[in-house]
């Protein structure tokens, strides 16, 4: 069978658009102190003075499930740490604190015991505090557990990253990923499970549901570059894959010598018939975190942080990777 997300159940077109109907909905604005400086990006930014606080929300997705199958949940915190700290990242924020957010069917103190355990190791990457959360046990609507999260930043408003500055001949770098983070899971698991492997087969050194475990990477040394460099956009890579490089500038995003893939994203490419081009749009490809900046701030930047130039801006419009236009 050929997969793709739509197929696998989740399709991102139809997901956009109904997004898009839910902000259109959405129309008062606070004046005033505490009045938004920006909206619907990687992150908010409120005005609280002489900085800005930058907020974001996310979850784990659909990787609790592989989680709840391996009994293995002291992983997932670091991924819900990771899934809102990088979006802070995204628009030059500090990361601050976070709360978090644990829907359960029934009491389970080894699960949330374990969860904690993640929660804590990714504060620490991170350098934030957990300063509180919430706990819903709702046996008539959740079967097993959901995790979510919401963190707090703080940027100088004349320091906040949008993509605005973004222009043609700008240099894309890549910062590589730990695997598959934590999008794109259910087309994986329905690739997987379609064609009967069990998540407790061989993968490498680990099994394949310790592979699809594996934590999100917490790109926290960007902050580095961010104070240090010239820097004109900046994108986690989620849901959507590379094409979040649109969220930032309708410009031509080239990707002529991308990183390669970890063997998990060759896998399920193979195993599901997946188009190259789906892969692109569902999955990082082992491209966790992108840099656009101008030509002369790349060696710098290299020398900052583990990245590599896998791309430029052009003029015009759309995602490329290897010549094939992947945004459409």
């Amino acid at each position: 069978m050929k997969f793709d997300y739509a197929k696998a159940g989740v399709d991102i077109r139809k997901a956009d658009k109904a997004k898009e109907s839910l902000i259109k909905s959405l129309k008062f604005v606070r004046k005033g102190f505490g009045e938004p400086i920006l909206m619907f990006h990687y992150a908010g930014v409120i005005d609280v003075g002489d900085f800005g606080i930058a907020i974001t929300n996310d979850g784990v997705g659909t990787k609790v499930i592989v989680a709840r199958i391996m009994k293995k949940f002291d992983t997932v915190g670091i991924d819900c740490v990771a899934m809102n700290v990088n979006d802070l990242l995204c628009i030059g924020a500090e990361p601050l604190a976070m709360v978090d957010y644990i829907a359960i069917d029934k009491p389970d103190e080894f699960l949330l015991s374990e969860i904690a355990k993640g929660l804590e190791e990714g504060c620490r990457i991170s350098n934030i505090t957990l300063i509180g959360g919430e706990t819903a046990i709702m046996p008539d609507l959740v079967n097993g557990f959901d995790l979510a999260g919401t963190a707090i930043g703080w940027v100088k408003k004349d320091r906040i990253i949008t993509g605005e500055k973004i222009r043609p001949k700008d240099i894309i770098l890549a910062i590589p990923s730990s695997g598959i983070h934590s999008n794109g899971l259910t087309l994986a698991r329905k690739v997987i499970e379609a064609n009967g492997i069990s998540y407790f087969e061989k993968f490498g050194e680990k099994t394949l549901g310790e592979e699809l475990l594996t934590p999100t990477r917490i790109y926290v040394e960007v902050l580095k570059v961010v104070k240090e460099c010239e820097v004109h956009g900046l994108a986690h890579i989620t849901g959507g894959g590379v094409t979040k490089l649109k969220r930032l500038k309708n410009l031509k995003f080239v990707i002529d010598d991308p990183l390669k893939p970890q063997k998990i994203f060759r896998f399920i490419q193979e195993l599901g018939k997946v188009d190259y081009d789906e892969m692109y749009r569902t999955f990082n490809m082992g491209m966790g975190f992108m840099i656009i900046s101008p030509e002369h701030e790349v060696e710098k930047i290299k020398k900052l942080v583990e990245a590599y130039e896998v791309g430029y801006v052009d003029e015009g419009e759309g995602v490329f990777v290897e010549g094939l236009r992947i945004d459409r």
